[in-house]
């Protein structure tokens, strides 16, 4: 009875001690202060290049190689896509709902008309669909977190 009741006390002292610690991913974090995934999306431009620390509840996971996560900002409706280079960092799809800290480097991109286009050719002749160059209505500009680095708790 006294060693059950001794593994069982060891027990949740070692789940105190480790929760919170999250799992590491990429090369982990190393920025303290968190910004605003709002503050981002308010003003894209002023944070183009600079290496950021954002967390929140994932949203979503990339399905098919695990490469990118979506992120709850601090106000509704507004998301932050972490992308991370295809067989770096994978995310499990069980990482959903979950919380996040994630790093990298903020990146604002317009991309025109005309490589929109070439862009849907690619990708439909990839997945032999059909794609429709009338479909693109005008420039479509892309923010994100190109990932380092996560912690998901």
């Amino acid at each position: 009875m006294r060693s059950s009741l001794l593994i069982l006390i060891v027990i949740f002292f070692v789940q105190i001690m480790s929760a919170g610690n999250g799992k590491n991913y990429g090369k982990g974090v190393t920025l303290k202060d968190a910004t605003k995934i709002s503050d981002i999306l308010a003003k894209p431009e002023e944070y183009n290049g600079k290496r950021l620390l954002v967390e929140g509840n994932i949203i979503d996971v990339c399905k098919e190689r695990g490469c990118w996560i979506k992120i709850a900002s601090d106000k509704e409706f507004e998301v932050m896509l972490f992308k991370v280079d295809d067989g770096v960092i994978t995310f499990p799809l069980d990482a959903k709902g979950k919380h996040a800290k994630a790093e990298g480097i903020f990146s604002v991109k317009t991309f025109s008309v005309e490589q929109l286009i070439e862009s849907g050719k690619k990708h439909a002749e990839k997945e032999k669909k059909e794609f429709d160059p009338a479909s693109i209505k005008g420039p479509k500009t892309v923010i994100m977190l190109k990932g380092e680095g996560a912690v998901i708790d």
